[in-house]
C-alpha cells in the first residue's frame, strides 16, 4: 500500500526499567494520523530486552512477510548497541498502539515504510542502551564514561577491562536515560550496510515457524464461506440441510458477508459450504461485464477530469504530435497462503491469531464487530504466507470475529483459494490516455496523461478525496513525472464500475509506471533516439533518476550486440522513496510467444541495511511484476469473475524465470523502501522490449501472444 502520512522522527528512549535481570528498554515512535475508529490511544513505543544471559531481543511490531522486518529491524538496533549479531533474537510484537508504524501513526506494515520509519527511532534506542551500559560500566570501574568503548556486546575499558552487555544489564537499568545521543557517522557501521543472516529463516526452514492456518486450539471450529457470486449480492435464501447431514458439521450461520458452515476441520467445512443451496439476488452488477468496465474508463480518460497538474500549456504548436492509450486490468495479489483468520471472542475480551498487516486498525475495528473496546482485542500476529497489500484489508478478520461471536466458539475462517481469488479485493482497472509533443529535432516539448480509474482512496474507508479531486494514487508515477517537459498536465476522472478495490503491491506504480514508461518510449521512437539517451536527456534535473538508469544500461551492456532474435527494453520509475531501473531482454517467437532471458535491475535505496534484503526483493518484486504483465487479470462475465485458481490466473514458472542481477547504487541518502520499488519498472520494459523485437507496441496488460504472432 502506498505511504499516505508524514511524521516527524523527533522523540526515542523514554522509560526504562529492570525485569527478569535484564535491561528493558522502551523508545517512543511519534506517529502523525490514524484510523479514527481503529486506535483509540496513542503512545507509540517498542521494546529492547537485554538479559543477565547476554541474549538480546528485539522486539518487532512488524508483519514479516517475506520482505526481512525481523532481521532488519533488529540490525537497526543491534549496530548502534554495539551488539554481537550472533545473540540477537527477534520476537513479534502483540498488537498494542506502543507498536505504531511512525510513518501511518498505526500498527501496520506497508507502503515500503518499515525502515524508511524505524531508521532513526531504532538507531537512537540502540545508542541510548548502549550509552547506559557503558554508564553502568563506569560506575562500576569507577572510571570516566569516556575512557570506556564498546564492541560487540561488550564494554572494555581502556586499561583492557572488560564487562558483557548481560553482566551489566542489572545496572544499567537504573541509569537515566539519556536526554540525547550521538548517532554514528554511516562510515563507522559495522551491521549496517552488510549481509546478515535473516532471523527468521531457521524457523521457516525447520518448519517450526507458524503461519495463521498452522494455529489449533482446543474446541476450535473450522468455518468455509460462501459469498455472494457477483459484487454486492445480497443472499435470498438459503437450504442447508444437506450440508447439516455431512459428519463433522456442527453450525451453518448467517452474517452479512454471506453462509458460513462450521464444522471439525477444514474438509467438513468445505463439503458443508458445497452442499448448500443457495439463492441470490446478484443486484445492481448482476450485468457487469469486462469489456464495459474497460468503455466506461475509456470513455472517462477521453473525458478528463480533475486537474492534477498544470505547467506551461499542453495546446501550444508541436513539429510532431503522438497519442496513445494504456489499459491495466484489475488484478487479484494471489497470495501463497490464502485469507484465514482464527478468532476466539470471550465474554471480556476478543484473541485473534492472523497473518494481518494491520494489527493497529484491526483493535478498532473488531472491537466495535463484537462490541468491546480496542484494548480488549489481542492480536496475534502469524507468519505471513504473503501480503502484497491484501492482508491490510478487514474482510477475513471481521466474518470469523462474527463467527466466533454468534457460535460461542474459536473460529478459524478459511478461504479457500477460489474463495481468495473470487473475493473482490482487486487492484482497480484502470485507463490512460497520452499526447506528447516533439520538436523539429526531436526534443520532447509537451506531455499530458488523463488518466481514469475508481478512487482507490475512498475505497480504502479511511481515506477521501482531497478537495482538488485527485485521487493520489491514481495518478502516483505520473503526477509525479521526473521528465523536464516545459508543457505537462495530468488529469484524473474518477468512475466506479462496482467492485471493491485494493492496495496491490506498488499500488498505482504498478500501473502507471507502465504507462508512462511506455509512452515515453514511443516518444523516443518518433523523434528516432534511442530509448536510453532519450530518457537521459529528459532527466537532467534528476540526478538520482540518472543514476540508476545508467548503472542498469552498463550492466546490462546497452547498445552491444545480443543474440539472435533477443532483444532489450529499459525503464526507470521512482517509488516509495527508492529509484529504480530495469533492461529486460526479450524475445518473441513466431507464435507470439514472449521469453523474457534476463532482467538487469539498479537501485539506489539510500543507505542500505542488508544489501542481500535489498536485491532478494529487487527479484521478488521482478517476478511478481513479470506474473502480472505476462498473464495476469481478473474478469467478469454476467457479473461473475472468470478467474478461480492458479490454471486460469497463471503465475511465472520456475522455467519461465529469468536471470536477474540486481546491483546497487552507493548512496548516502535517507533509506528509502524496497519491498514495492523493484516491480513499477519491469512491465515496461518488457513491453519496450517486445516493440523493439517485433514494431508492435504493447498498450494494454497482460501481454497477448495472439497479438504479436508473426504471419
Amino acid at each position: 500500500m502506498s505511504a499516505i502520512y508524514n511524521a516527524s522522527r523527533r522523540g526515542f528512549l523514554k522509560t526504562s526499567a529492570l525485569a527478569g535481570g535484564g535491561l528493558l528498554i522502551g523508545f517512543t515512535l511519534p506517529g502523525a494520523s490514524r484510523l479514527a475508529q481503529a486506535v483509540s490511544v496513542f503512545s507509540p513505543n517498542a521494546y529492547l530486552r537485554i538479559g543477565s544471559d547476554n541474549q538480546i531481543t528485539v522486539i518487532c511490531g512488524l508483519s514479516e512477510m517475506g520482505q526481512g522486518v525481523h532481521t532488519a529491524i533488529p540490525m537497526l538496533v543491534a549496530e548502534e548497541l554495539d551488539a554481537d549479531w550472533s545473540k540477537i533474537k527477534v520476537e513479534q510484537a502483540e498488537a498494542d498502539p506502543a507498536f505504531n508504524n511512525p510513518i501511518f501513526g498505526m500498527q501496520a506494515t506497508g507502503g515500503s515504510t518499515s525502515v524508511r520509519g524505524h531508521w532513526e527511532p531504532m538507531r537512537k534506542a540502540g545508542a541510548a542502551a548502549r550509552a547506559m551500559l557503558v554508564a553502568a560500566a563506569a560506575e562500576r570501574w569507577n572510571a570516566d564514561p569516556a575512557d570506556c568503548r564498546t564492541e560487540k556486546g561488550m564494554v572494555v575499558h581502556k586499561s583492557g577491562k572488560k564487562l558483557s552487555y548481560g553482566q551489566l544489564a542489572a545496572a544499567a537499568a537504573k541509569q537515566p536515560v539519556p536526554a540525547q545521543v550521538q548517532l554514528k557517522s554511516p562510515k563507522a557501521f559495522r551491521i549496517l550496510g552488510r549481509a546478515a543472516r535473516r532471523l527468521d529463516t531457521p524457523a521457516k526452514v525447520n518448519g517450526s515457524a507458524k503461519f495463521g492456518l498452522d494455529v489449533r486450539l482446543p474446541g476450535m471450529l473450522t468455518a468455509v464461506m460462501a459469498r455472494p457470486p457477483v459484487p454486492g449480492g445480497k443472499l435470498v435464501s438459503v437450504d442447508d440441510s444437506k450440508a447439516k447431514a455431512i459428519a463433522g458439521v456442527k453450525q451453518v450461520l448467517q452474517i452479512p458477508g454471506g453462509v458460513a458452515v462450521l464444522a471439525e476441520g477444514y474438509w467438513a467445512a468445505k463439503q458443508g459450504r458445497d452442499a448448500l443451496q443457495i439463492k441470490w439476488d446478484d443486484g445492481a452488477n448482476a450485468a457487469l461485464l469486462s469489456d464495459a468496465v474497460s468503455k466506461m474508463l475509456a470513455e472517462g480518460a477521453a473525458k478528463g477530469g480533475a486537474l492534477g497538474r498544470n505547467e506551461g500549456d499542453v495546446g501550444a504548436p508541436v513539429a510532431k504530435r503522438l497519442e496513445a492509450v494504456y489499459e491495466a486490468p484489475f488484478l487479484a495479489h494471489a497470495c501463497m497462503e490464502p485469507m484465514n483468520a482464527t478468532v476466539w471472542v470471550k465474554p471480556d475480551e476478543i484473541e485473534v491469531w492472523a497473518g494481518t498487516q494491520s494489527q493497529g486498525p484491526s483493535q478498532g475495528i473488531l472491537g466495535e464487530v463484537a462490541g468491546v473496546a480496542p484494548g480488549k482485542v489481542k492480536v496475534h500476529t502469524m507468519y505471513l504466507g504473503g501480503g502484497f497489500g491484501r492482508r491490510f484489508a478487514p474482510d477475513f478478520t471481521v466474518d470469523a470475529t462474527l463467527l466466533s461471536k454468534i457460535s460461542g466458539k474459536p473460529v478459524q475462517l478459511v478461504y479457500t483459494r477460489e474463495d481468495d481469488m473470487k473475493a473482490y479485493f482487486y487492484r482497480p482497472a484502470s485507463v490512460a490516455r497520452f499526447a506528447g509533443g516533439l520538436d523539429a529535432n526531436g526534443k520532447a516539448v509537451s506531455f499530458s496523461a488523463s488518466i481514469c480509474s475508481p478512487s482507490l482512496m475512498e475505497a480504502s474507508g479511511f481515506m477521501k478525496l482531497p478537495a482538488d479531486g485527485v485521487d493520489e494514487m491514481a495518478v502516483e508515477g505520473i503526477r509525479d513525472c521526473p521528465y523536464d517537459f516545459p508543457n505537462l498536465r495530468v488529469e484524473y476522472a474518477r468512475r466506479e464500475p462496482g467492485v471493491q478495490i485494493w492496495f496491490w503491491r506498488s499500488v498505482g506504480h504498478s500501473q502507471n509506471l507502465f504507462f508512462i514508461e511506455s509512452f515515453v518510449d514511443e516518444m523516443a521512437a518518433a523523434a528516432g533516439k534511442d530509448p536510453c539517451e532519450f530518457r537521459l536527456g529528459l532527466l537532467g534535473k534528476q540526478p538520482r533518476f540518472r543514476g540508476v538508469l545508467e548503472l542498469a544500461a552498463k550492466k546490462a551492456g546497452w547498445g552491444k550486440p545480443l543474440p539472435a532474435g533477443v532483444h532489450r527494453g529499459i525503464a526507470v520509475a521512482h517509488s516509495f522513496g527508492s529509484y529504480v531501473a530495469e533492461v529486460a531482454e526479450v524475445s518473441v517467437g513466431r507464435d507470439g510467444k514472449v521469453r523474457v532471458h534476463r532482467v538487469v535491475g539498479s537501485v539506489d535505496c539510500g543507505l542500505t541495511v542488508n544489501p542481500e534484503i535489498v536485491k532478494r526483493q529487487i527479484e521478488s518484486a521482478i517476478v511478481y511484476g513479470l506474473s502480472a504483465a505476462l498473464y495476469g487479470k481478473i474478469t467478469f462475465k454476467d457479473g461473475r469473475v472468470e478467474q478461480s485458481n492458479f490454471h486460469d490466473y497463471p503465475v511465472l514458472r520456475i522455467d519461465e524465470m529469468p536471470k536477474v542481477e540486481v546491483h546497487i547504487v552507493a548512496s548516502t541518502e535517507p533509506p528509502g523502501g524496497i519491498g514495492e520499488p523493484g516491480l513499477p519498472p519491469v512491465a515496461p520494459a518488457v513491453a519496450n522490449a517486445i516493440f523493439a523485437a517485433t514494431g508492435k507496441r504493447v498498450r494494454k496488460l497482460p501481454i497477448k501472444a495472439e497479438e504479436l504472432k508473426q504471419a
